[in-house]
């Protein structure tokens, strides 16, 4: 046996150079994060393009805002458009460099599917908060699905022996929240449903698969049925 920094080894197992799997392993660069951005950018130029002002508006924004009477007409696809859509250039600044930051964190430690999945039960979580707090309003914006990142980027750090507040992720929570609840003019539904939503999902995918031992594709349906129930709820807010 020969000894090494990690304890005793076989002499063949020694000379073995071993490989670290460190949280930027599972993939290398935050693809779909920037897609998700470059989706954000390019309808916001759509709408500047076809009528809309730096203020938001326009028939884009009126195809895709969230809005309880139009989703209960059937118009479902708004509860995702509305997380492209933004009411101006500061809006989708704030949105897309938290999204930059949160999602370059995390789609590298977690993986493409497990990030998309985290990110769209999230957003949908956000329409249903919307809807159930102010359904007559229309609202745009990413931030309930960008919540939804730092509710599963406090679960992800907890899982891996990080304290969120130590870390500042919690002052930054404690922040945003306060701002949604003073400033006029925040979904208040859509950043509380939309952080619940996405610390939800990563509850389900990291610590119940982890303590109950559930296969990876039972927690994946878990977290779509997330997605189902808030699609179901905003339906049903929608229409009541």
């Amino acid at each position: 046996m020969t000894a090494t920094q990690v304890g005793m080894r076989c002499p063949e197992c020694s000379r073995e150079r071993t490989q670290v799997r460190t949280a930027r392993t599972l993939t290398d660069e935050p693809t779909l994060t920037y897609v998700l951005i470059g989706v954000s950018v390019i309808a916001f130029l759509g709408g500047l393009l076809s009528g809309g002002s730096l203020r938001g508006g326009g028939p884009l924004a009126e195809a895709g805002a969230l809005n309880g009477p139009d989703v209960a007409q059937g118009e479902l696809w708004r509860l995702v458009t509305t997380g492209f859509l933004h009411g101006g250039p500061g809006h989708l600044l704030f949105n897309m460099f938290a999204l930059y930051i949160l999602g370059g964190l995390l789609e590298p430690a977690i993986g493409r599917l497990r990030f998309g999945l985290i990110y769209f039960v999230s957003l949908l979580s956000g329409s249903f908060g919307a809807l159930l707090l102010s359904p007559n309003i229309n609202t745009v914006g990413a931030s309930g699905a960008v919540f939804g990142l730092l509710g599963a980027a406090v679960i992800v750090m907890r899982r891996r022996g990080i304290n969120p507040m130590q870390s500042g992720l919690g002052l930054i929570i404690g922040l945003n929240l306060l701002i949604t609840f003073l400033y006029p003019g925040i979904s208040i539904g859509a950043h509380i449903g939309g952080l619940i939503g996405g610390s939800l999902a990563a509850l389900v995918l990291f610590e119940l698969r982890e303590r109950v031992r559930v296969p990876a594709a039972v927690a994946t349906g878990l977290v779509v049925a997330l997605g189902v129930l808030a699609v179901t709820g905003s339906i049903a807010v929608s229409l009541g």
